[in-house]
């Protein structure tokens, strides 16, 4: 016995304006994905914390939130990669249990990004990026994902009108969310309206529609070993590749604008470790920062040749009914995106998914499912594929 497994998921609300304090936030997740594994907090060995600093003035959160969801003395880490911190979270539990070191391993991400302001929290994520060469000059993440879809729409010939077809695939699933920050339908021809709010320019080509909004939310995942999952009476679902890379942080570094290698490396470490290719993948969650950002996924994984991936969009065969359902959550885009706790909101939908208990989003029969994280503008990716 030596696989390593989810057993237990959860979620908070993302939302704008969380009333409480950030240990309340994380309790959220950390309470469904507990009740989701019907085990006590005496059966976790370790605990987990991941989120993006300077969100909020909490130094060293791991051990208060361990002492707050009742996890001490067991050991606590913190861990951040930016966007991809609870990916890469999961990422660490996984060593830790597969190396016996620990049998089970909370993961928990947060983010409470509304306790700075809109332009101090772009300031921030500015600073993702390298403070002596770039941030300086105020670049900021839609602008540094408008060059990637300049470069994308040049060299490939991707329009406007195949950016809004994401926002409108995102919408329609996240009408089905009711975890989701946005939960209304999206049509292209708001995009074509200059009056809509939809179509307001943000850093050319991209609009505000093609942007996902900052949110508060938590996420936990429970993670187990094989032995320990079968004592308790789990059926968890396996943990079957991790892939993870990273990239010059400064733009100047990088050869490719039309993807990101990060994703490219990563996901053909998950593959090979998992044994499977693009084709089998049968859902996935994608990292939909910008609307650009999904349509270079598809195109990053294997889903679609470079410079293709604006026909799976076309074609609706990244719906649910379709080929290679991706989102079917609604993404970033419609769930909104706090920052430590999206990478652990993109798993527990493929784990639903997997389970078959995913509801109104639920694909027909998945076997195995993948998810594509990233970490600032393509500096960090991670790529999970799980199966049942």
């Amino acid at each position: 016995m030596n696989k390593v497994g989810i057993i237990g998921v959860g979620q908070s609300r993302f939302v704008r304006g969380y009333p409480g304090s950030i240990r309340e936030l994380a309790f959220e997740g950390f309470k469904e994905a507990m009740q989701d594994a019907q085990i006590s907090v005496a059966d976790i060995d370790a605990s987990i914390i991941c989120s993006a600093p300077e969100y909020d003035k909490q130094r060293s959160p791991s051990g208060v939130f361990a002492e707050y969801l009742g996890l001490i003395p067991q050991p606590t880490f913190y861990l951040e990669s930016l966007c991809s911190s609870t990916s890469m979270g999961l990422r660490m539990a996984y060593s830790l249990v597969k190396s016996g070191l620990h049998d089970i391993v909370a993961v928990v991400g947060f983010q409470k990004m509304s306790e700075i302001s809109s332009a101090e929290s772009q300031e921030r994520m500015g600073r993702g990026a390298d403070i002596q060469w770039e941030s300086p000059f105020g670049t900021m993440m839609p602008a540094y994902y408008a060059m990637f879809a300049q470069a994308h729409m040049k060299k490939y010939g991707t329009t406007l009108e195949d950016l809004a077809l994401v926002r409108v695939k995102s919408a329609t699933y996240g009408q089905l969310n009711d975890k989701a920050l946005f939960r209304k339908p999206v049509s292209a021809e708001m995009f074509k309206d200059s009056e809509h709010f939809m179509s307001g320019p943000v850093s050319s080509p991209l609009r505000v529609g093609d942007c996902c909004a900052n949110a508060d939310g938590s996420s936990c995942l429970i993670v187990a070993s094989e032995e320990k999952a079968k004592a308790l009476g789990q059926k968890p679902v396996w943990i079957l590749g991790l892939g993870a890379a990273s990239a010059s942080v400064n733009m100047s570094g990088r050869d490719l604008f039309t993807g990101l290698a990060v994703a490219r490396q990563a996901s053909e470490q998950a593959y090979t470790m998992a044994g499977v290719r693009p084709k089998d993948i049968d859902v996935a969650e994608v990292h939909d920062c910008f609307t650009v950002s999904e349509i270079m996924a598809y195109e990053d994984l294997g889903f679609a040749e470079p410079g293709e991936g604006k026909d799976l969009i076309q074609s609706k065969e990244t719906y649910k009914e379709g080929r290679i359902p991706v989102n079917v959550d609604g993404g970033l885009l419609s769930k909104g995106h706090p920052i430590g706790a999206t990478g652990g909101s993109q798993i527990r939908t493929i784990v639903l998914e997997l389970r078959g208990e995913a509801g109104e989003m639920q694909v027909k029969d998945p076997e195995i499912g993948l998810v594509h994280n990233i970490g600032g503008v393509g500096l960090y990716g991670v790529v999970t594929i799980l199966g049942r």
